[in-house]
């Protein structure tokens, strides 16, 4: 069936996706400036966020949830885990529960550089949150979880 193509709803889901583009594109020239001032590859950054969300989570990585989340070999894994320990951004520590595991941890040093470069823009993202009631977050949450599940589903596809 035709669908008409300038209904306000088919405006408005366009501009959506405009404003989802423009803001990842914004968020990458943030994350790269970060990572040029302290001298880390754009793996090095996407892999920091992976231990720093799963250990916030209160589930830290293993050098191999780490590779299958960036999707990267062993031996690519390891050179990035390695750099970054070099570097001192994270550190190898053995799981409290299982002395076996070793688990990905966002080393002190780290924490304090990123959150001194990362704070002004907490403070910009607290302000415009502050706007919105938690129905509407709850909404806006719902929206952009279903967004990225689709992203990273199609991201599967094209790798297969």
């Amino acid at each position: 069936m035709y669908a008409p193509r300038d209904t306000p709803r088919r405006k408005l889901q366009r501009e959506i996706i405009e404003r989802m583009r423009w803001y990842v594109v914004q968020s990458e020239h943030v994350a790269h400036a970060f990572a040029r001032r302290h001298g880390l590859h754009p793996t090095d950054m996407a892999a920091l966020i992976a231990v720093m969300d799963a250990e916030a989570g209160g589930a830290p990585l293993t050098a191999g949830a780490l590779a299958a989340r960036l999707r990267l070999s062993s031996a690519a894994t390891t050179a990035v885990v390695d750099r970054l320990e070099r570097a001192g951004h994270l550190t190898r520590d053995r799981s409290r529960t299982d002395r076996r595991r070793v688990e990905l941890r966002y080393a002190e040093p780290a924490m304090a550089l990123a959150a001194a470069f990362f704070r002004p823009l907490g403070e910009r993202t607290d302000h415009i949150m502050a706007g919105f009631d938690e129905a509407e977050l709850a909404v806006v949450l719902r929206f952009v979880d279903a967004m990225a599940h689709t992203v990273e589903a199609y991201r599967g596809d094209l790798e297969q």
